[in-house]
Order: structure tokens, then C-alpha cells, then sequence
């Protein structure tokens, strides 16, 4: 068997679009989830009702910083899972020109992620409440500078556009649906026209159902549509599947209209320790997970986008895709172990 050289790997080959954030993540009680009306495991962004809770959460919880925002995470994920060359990955988003926005463009470069920033002054680098109980955790976003991404002003710009050409994959978070659907659809359009893979997530239940119109209008462009069983099923609700099971959940998905046919869509859901589901052909597949103890489980905080970015690390690579999944699983199974979406030195998986 011929063994891969390293430089098969052309650098910006995996491109990332989103919301950059800064993981605020403290080990809460019940009653603080209580006081501010949140879930034990869910994502959402901050009302005017939670904007103390950013203070809250600091003075009276021991709070991590991490570099976070769901896209960011796996395209870090997918380059350390890589390793060499370094940035095989580009990430685009907006940040503030500000400490935190310094912390995030210092964290991309310590995980060789080509990281390219819509730097503006108006709003401060946006960050995200990571509120973890147990085994859950509710995320609440305060976008701010994040949702200042304009298309004109960064990825129509010549430099950065020939970086978005170079790339042969393509993964958005569906959060980033809130900020820039035009910026969405460019990027969409392009891996479409040019039979080039193009990747999205369901993200979170509220995407699909207030963030309806803007999701289908980028789905006819999905090559691989990730989820979890939690938005899998608000998704069946919101377009009528009327089936909560998720495997014809993702049969219906797969059917959905899809602009190129020279490839069928792949639909993979996560059900966190029950086994992942992918479409393949008219078949849905079923894949179980790492086992792991329980008491090994630090958070699960970036457990998905773990999972995408392992999956996407061997896409990029033209591997079987049960071979990105069983990378994803992987990748996952390793952030579980630790706080919030970081990792050790050096994967070490075959």
C-alpha cells in the first residue's frame, strides 16, 4: 500500500465560516440555571434578561476561558487532528478589536488554524456563557462583534476570496445563519457550482425554528448536513416530517431538493452516547460510539463540534466516510475528557 506523503495536504483546503467567541465556562447550580430560565442542555442567545448573567456567572462560579464559537472549535479540531502542514484550515468571523478578539487571534495561531478576522471597532469580541451541570451543558451566546461579519467588508475583499477558492471543503455552523446568509450563500454557491463539498449543522433547535426561511434557503447547497437528536427532531417538526424517529428523519433530509446531483446529500446525526446515524444511499447506517466511563466525563461542552471537526479532518482527506465518522468519535470522545473544546498535544488516532 502506498503510505500519504504530508504534502498531499494543501494548505487552506478546509474552509470555516462563524461566530468566534470566547467560551466563558464555570460548573453551575440548579438554581442559577433557574434564576435565568435555562435549560440544563441547550443553546441559545442572550436576551436582555441575561446580560447580568455574564457577570454573574464570574463573580460567583470559577469560570475557564476558552476559545470557543462552533464553527471556530472544529476547524481548530480538524487541523489538530491533521497536525501537519499547519493551516490546512481557514477560519473566517468577526471579532472586536479588543483583549478578548487579542486572546481568540492567539489561540487560532497556537492551533495553526489560518485564522482571517473582520476586525471592527463597534462591537466588543462576542463570548458565550458555558453553564455546565453534569453531564449538560446551556450555552448562552452574546454574539456582539460576531454578528458585525459583513460580506462586502471581508469575503468579497479579492485576498480573501482567493482563500475561500483554494479550499475543496466547506463547513458553517447554522448559528451563522443569524449573522450573514448573503456571506453563506456566496461560499455555498461557489463549492456547488465547482462540485466542491459543502457542509452545514443544524447547529441548535432555535435555527430551525426561527432561523426557518434563511436554513432552507441554504440546504438545496448541503453536501453533508450535520445535527444532534435534539435538533433532528425540531427540524422533522418544523418541516412537517411528522416523524419523530430519527432515522426517517434523515431519510427525509437526504430527499430534500439539492442543486447538485452529481452528489447525494449525506445527513449525519449525533445522539451523544447512542450511536450515530448517516445516510448512505437509501440506507441509514448506524455507528456506536467510544465507551466511556462516566466518571471520565469532565463536560461535554464541544462534544459535536468535536465530532465534525474529526469528520471533516478525513473528508478533507477524500477518506469513506465511516472512516470520518469513526474520526469523529474519536475526536469527541478526547474533548469529553477535558474542559471546554480543547485538546492534548498530538491526536492519536488510525
Amino acid at each position: 500500500s502506498t503510505t500519504v506523503t504530508e504534502s498531499s495536504f494543501v494548505p487552506n483546503s478546509l474552509f470555516g465560516m462563524g461566530n468566534p467567541l470566547l467560551d466563558i465556562s464555570a460548573v453551575v447550580d440548579k438554581d442559577f440555571l433557574e434564576k435565568y430560565g435555562l435549560k440544563p442542555n441547550d443553546q441559545i442567545l442572550a436576551e436582555d434578561k441575561h446580560k447580568a448573567l455574564f457577570d454573574e456567572i464570574v463573580k460567583k462560579f470559577k469560570v475557564e476561558y476558552h476559545a470557543g464559537g462552533a464553527t471556530q472549535n472544529s476547524i481548530k479540531i480538524a487541523q489538530w487532528m491533521i497536525q501537519d502542514p499547519h493551516k490546512v484550515c481557514t477560519f473566517f468571523g468577526c471579532i472586536g478589536e479588543d483583549k478578548f478578539g487579542e486572546i481568540l487571534k492567539q489561540k487560532s495561531e497556537e492551533a495553526h488554524v489560518d485564522a482571517y478576522y473582520y476586525e471592527q471597532t463597534e462591537e466588543p469580541t462576542g463570548t458565550c456563557a458555558a453553564c455546565i451541570t453534569g453531564d449538560n451543558r446551556s450555552l448562552v451566546a452574546n454574539l456582539a462583534a460576531a454578528n458585525c461579519y459583513k460580506k462586502d467588508k471581508h469575503l468579497d475583499l479579492k485576498e480573501n476570496w482567493k482563500l475561500v477558492e483554494k479550499a475543496k471543503v466547506y463547513y458553517i455552523a447554522g448559528f451563522f445563519l443569524t449573522v450573514s446568509l448573503e456571506s453563506i450563500l456566496k461560499v455555498a454557491k461557489h463549492a456547488s457550482e465547482n462540485n466542491k463539498l459543502f457542509t452545514l449543522n443544524l447547529s441548535a433547535p432555535f435555527i430551525s425554528q426561527f432561523f426557518k426561511d434563511a436554513l432552507m434557503e441554504v440546504m438545496p447547497y448541503v453536501d453533508v448536513l450535520f445535527g444532534n437528536e435534539t435538533e433532528a427532531a425540531t427540524f422533522s417538526k418544523e418541516q412537517g416530517f411528522q416523524t419523530e424517529d430519527i432515522e426517517e428523519i434523515a431519510k427525509k433530509a437526504e430527499a430534500l431538493p439539492k442543486v447538485n446531483k452529481k452528489r447525494p446529500r449525506i445527513v449525519v446525526f449525533t445522539q451523544g452516547k447512542d450511536g450515530t446515524i448517516m445516510t448512505k444511499g437509501d440506507k441509514v447506517e448506524t455507528f456506536p460510539v467510544l465507551k466511556i466511563d462516566q466518571k471520565d466525563i469532565v463536560d461535554t461542552n464541544g462534544a459535536g463540534d468535536a465530532f465534525v471537526g474529526g469528520f471533516l479532518s478525513e473528508l478533507v482527506q477524500d477518506k469513506e466516510l465511516e472512516q470520518c465518522v469513526k474520526a469523529g468519535h474519536y475526536a469527541a470522545n478526547i474533548i469529553i475528557r477535558r474542559a471546554g473544546c480543547t485538546f492534548p498535544e498530538k491526536p492519536d488516532f488510525h
